[in-house]
């Protein structure tokens, strides 16, 4: 969300628009009643000005996000609280909180993690495909060195302030760093199960997930299709995804795994993805043990109605109805109301 003129409540054509990859009838269609709507940043230079500058970008891009949520009032409203969720949708209305993906505009200022908790933002992704100033990327080219000393002092005032702290993309050792040094349940947003699809550098391992468990955090399984497993429309389907949630639940427990998509709502071979602009970029731009594949997607996930195919899946394993309301949402705003003050 960074074009300030986007009309959030009209149904867009992916492959027309530039600056938005959601709107409220598409939530409306995939049954989604909350979500985070994200200030993303890319990494770049670690030095006072590129803090600056990208601290900038964060502000404008939380701004927009503020301003076109507050055009219509009669369609969702900003939460900072899973109380804020639960009345808003009791209003029949969507509920928006704000993340920021990329811990890279806090720099190296500890005031910053304040400073963007007052402004709304209620959940850090510590790192995206780079290394920063808190932790160690998993896809970097650089070893794994886990959380700096100004990561956990980040991560310490993350949760004295009642942020999430989510390690989707952080390496191995920083994931290991922040289970142990966070006194509060950490969140894998967007994740899969490296039991599952193996040596991905963006998998959680059993131990991990059951760390994460351990203390009150929630599991998002990812259902982007190359995320997941090879030989996409072979190998790897609906029921791939739905065994990383059935692994992921035998590991964590049936209250601590949810879903998650990482992609625009309508899907990507609606949003416009071609193999010239979508794949043929990330052959370069990540490393070989990304798996990256073309197409990316599953036919069932790749589309608003997404999560209530899961449901059907779902359903059709065995699992209770109250089951698959706790990992269709209900597993979220408990994890909220838990961490977000």
């Amino acid at each position: 969300q960074r074009d300030s003129s986007f009309a959030l409540d009209e149904l867009h054509d992916g492959r027309e628009r530039k600056n938005g990859k959601v709107d409220f009838p598409r939530m409306s269609v995939g049954g989604i009643d909350a979500g985070f709507f994200i200030v993303w940043t890319s990494q770049g230079e670690r030095n006072a000005e590129a803090y600056k500058n990208v601290k900038e970008e964060a502000l404008t891009i939380l701004e927009v996000i503020k301003s076109n949520v507050e055009k219509f009032p009669n369609s969702a409203e900003l939460a900072y609280s899973s109380k804020d969720v639960e009345r808003i949708v009791d209003d029949r209305k969507h509920a928006i909180l704000i993340g920021m993906e990329n811990g890279y505009p806090i720099g190296m200022d500890i005031s910053l993690v304040e400073e963007f908790y007052d402004l709304g933002i209620r959940y850090i992704t510590l790192c995206h495909y780079e290394d920063n100033d808190i932790c160690d990327a998993s896809t970097d080219k650089s070893n794994d060195e886990g959380l700096s000393d100004f990561g956990i002092e980040a991560v310490e005032r993350m949760n004295e302030l009642g942020i999430i702290i989510d390690v989707s993309h952080s390496g191995q050792q920083t994931t290991d760093d922040a289970i142990k040094f966070s006194k509060a349940g950490i969140s894998f947003n967007h994740t899969m199960c490296e039991a599952l699809h193996k040596n991905h550098p963006r998998a959680k391992t059993d131990s991990q997930i059951k760390a994460m468990a351990d203390k009150g955090g929630v599991m998002g399984v990812i259902c982007l299709g190359y995320m997941i497993g090879p030989n996409l429309g072979i190998d790897t389907t609906l029921e791939t995804y739905i065994n990383h949630i059935d692994h992921a639940v035998k590991i964590a427990g049936i209250d601590h795994v949810g879903v998650a998509a990482d992609f625009a709502i309508e899907g990507l071979e609606a949003n416009g993805a071609t193999r010239e602009n979508w794949y043929v970029p990330r052959l370069t731009r990540f490393k070989p043990s990304y798996k990256v594949q073309w197409p990316p997607w599953i036919p069932e996930l790749d589309k608003p109605e997404r999560y209530k195919s899961v449901a059907y899946a779902l359903d059709k394993r065995g699992y209770s109805t109250g089951d698959i309301e706790k990992i269709l949402g209900l597993n979220w705003l408990r994890y909220y109301d838990e961490i977000l003050k």
